[in-house]
């Protein structure tokens, strides 16, 4: 019996992900000073000093994305790339049922 005969609603798969935490915003700087400055700013986020690169915890969302700009903009700190990463549907899977499907559990 499928999800819609048992009367569950299906959602389309963005609507999945943003469900899912795991999201985040991967910012790359110029040089250092960009980067500890955009840290200090933001706090939280995890960093890489070899690639000048700061990751943020983020939900995908266009008003999320703009408040962190908006952060940024205000403390004149230079941005040289970003990329948005949100949940993939094996997170969705995993989330939503706790397991995952490549692992059998046997009982003895």
């Amino acid at each position: 019996m499928s999800p819609r005969e048992r009367g569950s609603r299906c959602s389309a798969p963005d609507e999945l992900k943003r469900l899912v935490p795991g999201g985040y915003i991967r910012l790359q700087f110029a040089d250092p000073n960009g980067l500890d400055a955009a840290a200090r700013t933001l706090g939280g986020a995890a960093r890489s000093e070899q690639s000048l690169v700061l990751t943020v915890p983020g939900d995908g969302s266009v008003a999320s994305l703009q408040g962190l700009l908006q952060r940024l903009d205000a403390e004149s700190i230079a941005v040289a790339g970003l990329t948005v990463h949100t949940p993939d549907l094996d997170d969705v899977f995993l989330a939503l049922t706790g397991s995952d499907a490549t692992r059998q559990e046997s009982t003895p």
